[in-house]
């Protein structure tokens, strides 16, 4: 394959992502059909199945993109500086940015568990935002001089606290409040009953 034939593929597929992510945002999963997508991408159906098997496998992928960029803006606002308890607050800050973009709390927290699974999800968010997370707070348990016995299940809850703060923050909920309260988590978590 040539290297614009190449270009011109990938550009058909991004412009199938874009697309359905605008009718999936707007519209929600269950609203938006195939023939909305296509014709909002500007691409024949054809197009969409050379891509994609169907509809939920597109979703898959703009859950996909969309978890892809809260990790960057996440690694983006990074700094090898400062204690790891600084560097985990200074990434949930940036957790919360991410998830400010408007449609991307319904794409990652409420409709991608219910289309894709809780499984599914998970394991996007595995590989993305919470991989980052389970390297901050294993870092952050070394400096406290802690266990890392039970760093899966602690990254697994701390992660599921930061997705329900997000979805509160989107509902109305104070930011400031949640960020301090997320600080008031993770700095239990270098307490001595949990360290041992």
């Amino acid at each position: 394959m040539s290297r614009s034939n190449r270009e011109r593929t990938e550009a058909t597929k991004q412009a199938l992502i874009d697309a359905a992510r605008i009718l999936f945002v707007r519209d929600g999963y269950a609203e938006t059909a195939t023939p909305d997508i296509v014709q909002t991408a500007g691409v024949t159906r054809g197009a969409l199945y050379h891509h994609f098997e169907d509809k939920k496998a597109l979703f898959r992928a703009v859950v996909e993109q969309e978890a892809e960029a809260v990790v960057r803006a996440i690694e983006e606002r990074s700094s090898p500086s400062g204690s790891a308890y600084d560097r985990l607050l200074a990434g949930a800050a940036a957790y919360f940015d991410a998830m400010a973009v408007a449609g991307r709390t319904r794409l990652l927290l409420l409709d991608g568990p219910a289309v894709l699974g809780v499984q599914a999800i998970g394991a996007i968010d595995g590989e993305y935002a919470e991989a980052s997370l389970r390297e901050g707070l294993a870092e952050f348990l070394a400096e406290a001089g802690g266990s890392d016995a039970l760093l899966p299940q602690l990254t697994t809850l701390l992660s599921a606290a930061f997705d329900r703060a997000a979805l509160a923050i989107e509902a109305g909920g104070s930011r400031r409040d949640y960020e301090q309260a997320v600080g008031t988590l993770i700095a239990g978590l270098g307490g001595d009953h949990l360290l041992r």
